[in-house]
């Protein structure tokens, strides 16, 4: 029995079939897991309504998504729920790979201090949609979270975008300026739209499981290739929230999804891998690769974000981060344009920045798909060459690939930056964070920017414009405290950016003018250098 309850939210009658007036939202979302609900929220903290449809009336079942980023926490944090979840989260930020039963390598992907949050947590996607649902009730006037509500048509007129609605009490018509699909990897409005990925589908099958059992291990990432437990395959090992853990078993191309979900073929796997021990399945599911995207995020006035608009393999936690991360870009962006501050082709660098994020995110996947379930007699004896390097040689032990782990993606040379080379933070890079102190109280330097546009000035004299001034100095007589130096450690004394709502850099300057700042800020608003 699984360990979590699933319980069902509220479903209202939608106000179109109960005579009352028709929604007057700008933005309508489809689906409300992680990735529509992020962008909700974004969206109401700029002050746009939205409405939010899924078809379903609880939380995902299952773990699914566990692996959320530094950065991906950061965004959390803006929302409003991040120090929710790394509280609730098991936080990790050490991998171990072995080859068979010996360790060949180990890895910190947080070695320095100095930052809010850690490297990762790991923490059941349900838990964050419940964290999310929550947060959206703070929200009542901005955020119509409709449950039981089904998208049957979508049809795109000048200026808007009309959906057919399927509900329990019968069907109904809503309209919008904007609609967001964020309903998964089979969408089914990028199917109404007759829209398909491209990229590749590998035939590797993977049972996923979650298991409840107590037992000592740390809060570590544990992957083994060819493990004595699994011969011949690989295997991963994941510490979730509630003595849950999260085990992927390589089964081959050959295995048969319905045989292999049967709990007689996954306890005696589950036994083999952690010993015969007291544990009981939560969740299982078989899935295979797909590293594949649609040539374009944005149509008209139909935007997608999430696994709706690209999918990878879930070895280096790339979906679900990806997903928050379209949503971040999206948000501010799409409100800028609704609220008439800027023109629907500032869209378009939605589709330009994402598009080279997902790109990276398949291409490490692929990577990753190659170099654990080599296809050919040349990637299997590279593997099998590197494994046995790599206990003895340290150049060797960089070159095993099972999950490169998300990352930002830098959005350097795209149009709505300003280039400087000789910035220590180049423009599109993601604002790191760093501690900062005001009044004699200790903070975050992020907790400090994001949702609109922030002059950051490092021990610099920024001129007085119409956007807000941050200026950060190692002396506590003014501004804000930089008391550790890693504020100017990581942006550089003397140097002035502008910083985009989602926190990346637009552009940096040494003793920038007025000018400059006005021109860096027209781009970042239209995406035209000038």
């Amino acid at each position: 029995m699984p360990a979590t309850r699933y319980r069902p939210f509220a479903y209202n009658a939608p106000p179109e079939l109960r005579g009352g007036a028709a929604s007057d939202a700008a933005v309508t979302i489809v689906g409300a897991g992680p990735v529509g609900l992020a962008l909700a929220i974004d969206l109401a903290q700029h002050g746009v309504k939205c409405v939010v449809l899924d078809d379903n009336d609880t939380v995902s079942v299952g773990s699914r998504a566990i692996c959320w980023s530094k950065r991906t926490l950061e965004i959390f944090d803006r929302l409003g729920v991040g120090e929710q979840m790394v509280a609730k989260g098991v936080t990790w930020k050490i991998g171990r790979l072995y080859h068979r039963d010996a360790e060949v390598w180990n890895f910190d992907l947080l070695p320095e201090d100095g930052h809010k949050n850690p490297a990762f947590i790991n923490l059941q996607q349900y838990y964050v949609e419940q964290y999310l649902v929550e947060r959206c009730a703070d929200f009542p006037a901005l955020i119509d979270l409709r449950w039981k509500n089904r998208v049957t048509g979508v049809a795109r007129t000048d200026g808007a975008v009309a959906l057919s609605v399927d509900t329990p009490d019968g069907a109904y018509a809503l309209k919008a300026e904007w609609a967001v699909a964020c309903d998964g990897a089979r969408s089914p409005v990028r199917a109404m739209l007759g829209l398909d990925f491209q990229g590749r589908l590998f035939e590797e099958r993977f049972l996923i499981a979650d298991v409840e059992m107590k037992i000592d291990q740390p809060s570590e990432r544990w992957f083994w290739f060819e493990p004595s437990f699994h011969p011949g395959q690989s295997a991963l090992l994941h510490k979730q929230p509630d003595n849950i853990y999260r085990i992927d078993l390589q089964l081959g191309p050959d295995a048969d999804p319905d045989l292999e979900k049967r709990p007689e073929r996954v306890i005696p796997r589950i036994e083999k891998a952690v010993g015969h021990r007291d544990f009981e399945l939560d969740w299982v599911s078989i899935y295979s690769f797909q590293c594949r995207r649609l040539e374009r995020f944005v149509h008209d006035r139909v935007v997608f974000a999430g696994d709706s608009a690209h999918v990878v393999s879930p070895f280096g936690a790339r979906g679900g981060n990806g997903g928050i991360q379209d949503a971040d870009n999206l948000g501010w962006k799409l409100a800028t344009v609704v609220k008439g501050e800027a023109g629907p082709a500032l869209l378009d660098s939605y589709n330009e920045e994402r598009v080279r994020g997902a790109d990276e995110n398949i291409l490490n996947s692929s990577r990753t798909t190659n170099f654990m379930s080599a296809a050919t007699p040349v990637e299997r004896l590279f593997r099998d060459e590197v494994l046995a390097l790599a206990r003895d040689m340290p150049f060797a032990r960089r070159l095993i690939n099972s999950g490169r782990l998300s990352q930002p993606c830098s959005l350097a040379g795209l149009s709505l930056q300003t280039p400087n080379d000789a910035a220590p933070l180049a423009p599109g890079s993601p604002c790191p964070d760093a501690p900062v102190r005001s009044n004699g109280r200790d903070g975050w330097l992020l907790d400090r920017l994001g949702g609109r546009f922030v002059l950051l000035a490092c021990d610099a004299d920024a001129p007085q414009t119409a956007v807000e001034t941050l200026t950060v100095t190692t002396s506590s007589q003014a501004g804000l405290a930089d008391p550790t130096g890693r504020v100017a450690a990581r942006y550089g004394a003397g140097w002035t950016y502008l910083v985009r709502p989602d926190q990346h850099v637009a552009a940096a300057w040494r003793n920038p003018a007025p000018h400059d700042i006005a021109r860096a800020l027209s781009r970042a608003t239209s995406g035209a250098s000038s």
